[in-house]
């Protein structure tokens, strides 16, 4: 199995580690990522959630951004989840100083559900799996535009809150705070 990395400087860094644990793939190594040298040896990454402000800043500064950027233009899978969306985005609505690795093609729209306050759960039926997952919705973006080979894989109230590009997957939601490690596990095995 492969050894996914979990970009750890800032946010859920840690419930996503915890998640691909408890998803019980056998041989399935996870690694903290801060500076482009712990990407050796990594075959996947997740971006997390987290302040995408601060977390771009410092993987500008440290190079952790570009390397991440290059490996995933050579193919590794990489997955951003809320704030990791924003950043893997190539445009943040109203935004346009906005750090970003511009890796899927999309147009985010930040806190799109509102603030802190109207954080909320709710099931999400996500493209190729059987059944709902729980959507954790914390100050979560949406997709307001799709273009090339970016596709929706999953709707939430008509909007557009999960995304797949080939290699590339942007979720609006937290499947790291919920006991389901379908996603994780999914992710693990993207590609193999």
């Amino acid at each position: 199995m492969p050894t996914v990395g979990v970009v750890a400087i800032q946010g859920d860094y840690e419930k996503h580690i915890e998640a691909l644990m408890n998803a019980a793939i056998t041989d399935l190594q996870v690694k903290e990522l801060r500076v482009p040298e712990d990407l050796a040896g990594v075959d996947k990454a997740i971006i997390p959630g987290g302040e995408s402000t601060t977390v771009g800043m410092l993987m500008d500064r440290f190079g952790l951004g570009a390397a991440l950027k290059d490996r995933a233009m050579e193919g590794m899978p990489v997955w951003g989840t809320c704030m990791g969306m924003i950043l893997m985005a190539a445009e943040v609505e109203g935004r346009p100083s906005q750090y970003s690795l511009g890796l899927l093609d999309v147009t985010v729209k930040r806190n799109a559900f509102g603030s802190q306050f109207h954080s909320f759960e709710d099931e999400v039926r996500i493209e190729g799996m059987d059944e709902p997952a729980t959507g954790v919705f914390i100050r979560a973006p949406i997709v307001t535009k799709c273009r090339g080979d970016a596709k929706p894989i999953c709707t939430y109230g008509g909007q557009i809150v999960a995304v797949r590009q080939g290699n590339l997957l942007g979720t609006s939601f937290h499947p790291e705070l919920t006991d389901d490690t379908r996603l994780h596990a999914w992710f693990a095995r993207f590609g193999v």
